[in-house]
Formats: structure tokens, C-alpha cells, sequence
């Protein structure tokens, strides 16, 4: 005899099944979001600290970062306002447990600006931002450099200083020109006037019957006190020559004047090569002439030509010059 099981569908039997892999399923989800959670990493910490070696154009910001555990970069934001304009580059601060000091420098700043700048720190955990701070620039150091123009300037003839002021309040400012002549033992004297300066710091101050060497600079008038550096501004001798042919053929007398009197100095007598190097020819010393005016001349063998004369000083009131060339044919 045969025993009929009675006829079961298939969902009816796949049920058991599917409960059992819902189970499964839920019990899965569950060990995999307890070890996230549990695994969760904390975020950096950060102090956003003072500055150092402050200038009208520079910083250096400081901080502490507390890593905690994770391998953690730090940067500074700065800029005008808190909308942070600029970063510092991105820097390591480590993967320690304990609170690190960290800085860095920035540049490019604008003097007497106020600037906003904080401390960000990242890592796995995520990122940390500090407390903004802010610091004001400092104005730019006014400082002064001159130059006469021409230098050395052929005796008796004027000449010009001519400089800039430089730095926060620059523009229309007083300035004075002050020279102390050869030998350089009567201290600095104010020449002229007190000028303004443009609105770009510039200057410029004629000089006239400058008679020997003198060093030369320009200070500012009232607070703060700036002087340029000092220059020497150099007085060449002034050397007029001439030619005249004498009766034996083939010989010139080379002769003229020396503007101050420079009583003793070397004159000597050059051919000019073009494209090489001038030729001496002879020489002599200057002798008494006036007070004011020494003198030379020589007689020496001649080419067709154009010749100059060198004269050379040496006692320090004045520089050597050359002459105007003569032209012998």
C-alpha cells in the first residue's frame, strides 16, 4: 500500500529558506556596522597661536596641531578679512598623541594692513579649523639713496643731486642737501634750500661752484631722522690744451692750462689710435701760472693726428681729466 504525501507549492517550501537568509542577511549588516563604529577616528586638534619676525611685507604665523594618533597636515589661512584670501603651504605635523608647535612664514603682505589669519589641520579623522587671529603690518622704513650727476664734474661747472625717498610717507616730504668739502674735517653743512619730494619720493638738487672733492648726502627734515649714504662727489681739474708748430719739421709744441692751479702735477701727452690703445708721446709737470690757473707745455716729435693731454692729481682735493683732443696735421 502506498502512502500519498499531500502536494506542498513551491513557495510554501521556499519559505523556510528565505527567512533563514534574511537572517543571515540582518545578521551580516549588524557585523559589519559595529566595527565602523567602533572604528570611528578622531579629528585633529589645533591652537591658532601668536606671529614672529614681523615686517611691512612678511610673518611668520605660529600654532599647535594635536594629531591624535593619525598622520596629520596643517596649513594658515590669511587674508584681509575672515574670507581668508591665501594659504601657507601644506606642512606635516605628524602622527603623534601630544600637542606639536608648528609655524610658517608668509610673504607678499602690505604695509599698515590689517590681516586675519587661523590654523587648519586635516587627517583621516577629518579637519579642524583654529580660532582666527589677526595682526597689523608695520609701515616701510623710509630710507634715502642719491647720486650726483655727472660724477667727477669738470671744474667750475654745476652739477646735480639727484635721489629718492623711499618708504611709507615718502611723498611730500622735506628733504635737505648737506656737503662736507676736502678734506673732509668740517662736518656736514646744509647746502640751499630744503626741497619737497614728489608725490613717487623723488628729488633733485642743483649744485653750483662745487670747488673741490666734497662728500655729499641728503637727510630728511623732522621725525623720524634718515640720511642717505654719503658719495664723494669728485671735481676733475679742468685741462684746456693747445698746438703750435714750431721751425723744425716734424716737432709741435703741446701747451695750455690747468683750472685750479695744480702746481707740480704729471702732464703727459697722448697720440689716440682708434680701435687701440693711446700712445705716450712725452710729458712734463705744471708750473706756477696765477693763483688760480697752473700751466705746461713742451715741445716733443709729432705724427698727423689728434692728441690729448692727461693730467694727473694726486693730493686728493681734485681728480685727474683729460683735454679736449687737439688735432695736429
Amino acid at each position: 500500500m502506498r502512502f500519498l504525501t499531500p502536494h506542498r507549492p513551491d513557495s510554501a517550501r521556499r519559505r523556510p529558506l528565505g527567512g533563514l537568509v534574511a537572517f543571515l542577511l540582518l545578521a551580516g549588516a549588524l557585523a559589519w556596522t559595529v566595527p565602523v563604529a567602533a572604528a570611528s577616528l578622531p579629528a585633529p586638534s589645533v591652537s591658532t597661536g601668536g606671529i614672529s619676525n614681523l615686517t611691512f611685507s612678511s610673518a611668520v604665523l605660529h600654532g599647535h596641531v594635536d594629531p591624535r594618533g593619525q598622520a596629520t597636515n596643517y596649513f594658515f589661512q590669511y587674508g584681509h578679512t575672515r574670507k581668508y584670501s591665501a594659504q601657507s603651504p601644506l606642512a606635516p605635523a605628524g602622527a603623534g598623541t601630544g600637542s606639536v608647535a608648528v609655524n610658517q612664514p608668509i610673504a607678499g603682505l602690505q604695509p599698515l594692513t590689517v590681516y586675519h589669519y587661523r590654523l587648519v589641520a586635516i587627517s583621516a579623522g577629518g579637519a579642524t579649523v583654529g580660532a582666527d587671529r589677526s595682526f597689523t603690518t608695520p609701515k616701510i622704513p623710509l630710507s634715502v639713496a642719491i647720486v650726483g650727476v655727472p660724477n667727477p664734474v669738470p671744474f667750475g661747472n654745476p652739477f646735480v643731486v639727484e635721489g629718492t625717498l623711499s618708504g611709507t610717507g615718502s611723498a611730500n616730504h622735506l628733504v635737505r642737501l648737506e656737503s662736507n668739502p676736502f678734506p673732509y674735517l668740517g662736518g656736514f653743512q646744509p647746502v640751499g634750500n630744503a626741497e619737497l619730494t614728489s608725490a613717487t619720493g623723488g628729488f633733485s638738487f642743483p649744485y653750483f661752484g662745487l670747488l673741490v672733492n666734497a662728500q655729499l648726502r641728503v637727510v630728511t627734515v623732522g621725525k623720524p631722522l634718515v640720511s642717505s649714504p654719503v658719495i664723494v662727489e669728485n671735481v676733475a681739474v679742468r685741462v684746456v690744451a693747445h698746438v703750435r708748430r714750431t721751425r723744425r719739421r716734424g716737432f709741435a709744441r703741446i701747451y695750455g692750462t690747468i683750472t685750479p692751479a695744480e702746481v707740480g702735477a704729471q702732464v703727459g701727452f697722448q697720440l689716440l689710435k682708434p680701435g687701440h690703445r693711446s700712445i705716450n708721446v712725452g710729458g712734463t709737470v705744471a708750473r706756477t701760472g696765477t693763483p688760480t690757473v697752473s700751466r705746461f707745455g713742451r715741445v716733443i716729435h709729432v705724427h698727423h693726428g689728434l692728441y690729448k693731454v692727461l693730467v694727473r692729481v694726486t693730493d686728493g682735493s681734485h681728480v685727474s681729466a683729460y683735454s679736449s683732443p687737439v688735432l695736429i696735421r
